[in-house]
């Protein structure tokens, strides 16, 4: 954004059931820190300049299906994440909290779900 100014942050937000503990779970994933913390809103940050993670209380949550089903909450985003060893990456999310989608559409990538539903992916780069 052109108009950015100085101090600015930029970040996603992310609606939660428990805000804190997808912060948490998210910082212990991406080794990044929870840098606020409150009842409604919390914060994951991988440096005091960003990006941000912002997880907003959302009441009446419903979490996303994977894969997308006529009638159900869809999954409005997700995250993509590069990694340099695809079954390492997928052990250390599942020992965080997250778990393996039932379907997988490709080889090289993995879908997981966060502790919250939200699916995200773990793609290895083979070049």
């Amino acid at each position: 954004m052109k108009s950015r100014a100085d101090g600015m942050w930029w970040g996603t937000a992310i609606e939660a059931p428990d805000p804190g503990a997808l912060a948490r779970f998210y910082a212990e994933l991406l080794d990044w820190h929870v840098g606020h913390e409150d009842p409604e809103t919390a914060v994951v940050a991988a440096s005091p300049q960003g990006p941000y993670f912002v997880f907003q209380r959302a009441e009446g949550y419903q979490p996303p299906v994977w894969p997308p089903a006529d009638g159900r909450q869809r999954a409005m985003m997700h995250f993509d994440f590069q990694v340099a060893d695809l079954d390492s990456a997928v052990a250390e999310a599942v020992a965080s909290g997250a778990t393996v989608a039932e379907f997988q559409p490709q080889d090289h990538v993995r879908v997981l779900l966060d502790p919250a539903g939200h699916p995200f992916c773990l793609c290895f780069d083979e070049g």
